[in-house]
């Protein structure tokens, strides 16, 4: 199962447009947008977990591509204990 974070989405994406999108590459298992909580508008990225042959495809095909105008940002996810682990301590 791969985790991918997608970026440049306009503010009235949703979750049913996201899923059209990457249901032509695979089976998707979950989608979660991020919402302003005041607006209760996309903030313009979210996540797509599909299994990783399905999510390498939809990465490749789906990265750069236009969505109403605004430029997607497709990438895997860094899984969170691989964060921070190339910082220098001071």
């Amino acid at each position: 199962m791969k985790k991918m974070f997608v970026g440049g989405l306009p503010s009235d994406a949703t979750e049913g447009e996201i899923r059209g999108m990457f249901e032509q590459y695979g089976k998707v298992f979950s989608i979660s947008l991020v919402h302003d909580i005041f607006k209760g508008t996309c903030k313009g990225f979210g996540f797509v977990e599909m299994e990783g042959h399905e999510a390498r495809a939809a990465l490749a095909a789906l990265n750069g591509h236009s969505l109403r105008g605004s430029m997607l940002k497709v990438n895997e996810e860094d899984p969170k204990s691989a964060r921070g682990r190339n910082r220098r301590r001071h």
